[in-house]
């Protein structure tokens, strides 16, 4: 019964942290469009002190939305506030985070290849990390930097590129891509907790006391608010990526993860610009080409072999049984009708191999898993060899031909 409260608690925590997650950035997208398709309004709007106005049609009816310059005459008796969408998904991502990276931290953060850290100190080098990279960041923001948005862009990328390429050092493939969204995550709830919300607060009570807001505060608001909005995109296929192992398991998955995020960025730009009436095709196309490029650089192109003399040596044939006996060592813990891992109750999935028909079936997913990618088994529990990852494979594009 433990297996099963624990994938549980993973499901209730992911399917609540995705809804909160569409909630808060289908808030920052709608508010980052609004903002920038507001036109100028008739001049009695003006008196009023709207600032800019807009007209849309939805669902069956119509809908004007204007936005004050300061704030209206007298404060409305309900006011929506939009903080909860940002809160909600940061805590149920973190309690998510934390099942799946403290909890499981045997099975999911600590890759014994890379570093021999005990759990606890895996645990508290994670927690370090984001912390770290937080700090960094609201030291960034205070800095004149923020105002030159070309210039703070390339530094924080740079800063990322560092901690991120640090964080590959000591935790699992896996793991480094849910640590640079657990850690932009937290800058983005950070901004909402200690500038968006505070300006907001600041807007109303001085529109409440009859006083002309100051216009500084929330522009600091408004800044926070596009830092967030830029990082949508980045931080959604953070959100996919575990599903992408030739992404983070790639030998240079560090590196990779930068350039989406750049490129995530990049993508997002062109929609921002467009929303202000500067259509930039080139934008989205630079950004779709280089997403592209990047996927054929990363590609498992075959190599061919290296042939000495004459002609190359002939390996070996591989046997079924000396197949059989990698995919029971390694793979059949997990991946059988009665599992005998501690970890699951069922094959993930429902990805059984409980005979070599089964492996047969299965063999151009084995092969990218197992040998391509090198992700599975899970964190390399079983501790399989590279050389029992080259049989191996060589048995499945033998077979692979006589098919």
């Amino acid at each position: 019964m433990e297996n099963y409260f624990f994938e549980l608690a993973h499901l209730v925590l992911r399917y609540f942290h995705v809804i909160a997650g569409i909630a808060w950035i289908g808030a920052s997208f709608y508010f980052a469009w609004l903002d920038n398709n507001l036109q100028t309004p008739p001049q009695w709007k003006q008196d009023k002190g709207i600032k800019g106005d807009l007209w849309a049609v939805h669902g069956g009816g119509f809908y004007e939305v204007a936005k004050y310059q300061n704030g209206p005459e007298q404060m409305p008796h309900t006011l929506h506030w939009f903080k909860w969408e940002a809160y909600t998904t940061w805590i149920t991502g973190i309690l998510l985070f934390s099942l799946l990276y403290y909890v499981g931290a045997d099975v999911y953060l600590i890759d014994n290849s890379k570093s021999e850290l005990s759990k606890f100190a895996a645990i508290g080098a994670s927690l370090g990390f984001i912390g770290l990279g937080y700090g960094v960041y609201r030291l960034l923001c205070k800095t004149p930097l923020v105002e030159n948005g070309k210039a703070f862009i390339a530094v924080v990328i740079g800063i990322l590129a560092l901690w991120t390429y640090g964080v590959d050092q000591l935790f699992s493939d896996r793991a480094v891509y849910i640590h640079v969204g657990a850690l932009i995550g937290t800058c983005m709830v950070g901004n909402v907790y200690h500038i968006i919300m505070p300006g907001q607060r600041y807007m109303v009570s001085e529109v409440e006391a009859g006083r002309i807001p100051d216009s500084a505060p929330g522009l600091k608001a408004k800044l926070c608010s596009i830092h967030n909005n830029y990082a949508t995109l980045p931080v959604v296929f953070i959100m996919l990526s575990n599903h992408f192992p030739y992404t983070y398991s790639h030998s240079f998955g560090w590196l990779i993860l930068i350039a989406l995020f750049g490129i995530g960025m990049w993508i997002r730009h062109y929609f921002n610009l467009k929303h202000q009436g500067v259509n930039k095709p080139s934008v989205l196309i630079s950004g779709i080409a280089a997403f592209f490029a990047l996927m054929l650089a990363i590609a498992p192109w075959p190599s061919s072999p290296t042939i000495t003399g004459e002609s190359a040596p002939l390996q070996a044939s591989i046997t079924d049984t000396q197949a059989w006996e990698i995919i029971s060592k390694h793979c059949t813990q997990c991946h059988s009708e009665t599992p005998t891992s501690e970890l699951f109750q069922t094959a993930p999935l429902g990805f059984k191999l409980d005979s070599i028909n089964d492996v047969k079936k299965a063999s151009t997913l084995i092969h990218t898993r197992a040998v391509i990618t090198k992700d599975m088994p899970l964190a390399n529990m079983t501790k399989m060899t590279d050389a029992e990852r080259e049989t191996l494979g060589s048995w499945l594009t033998a077979l692979k031909k006589e098919q």
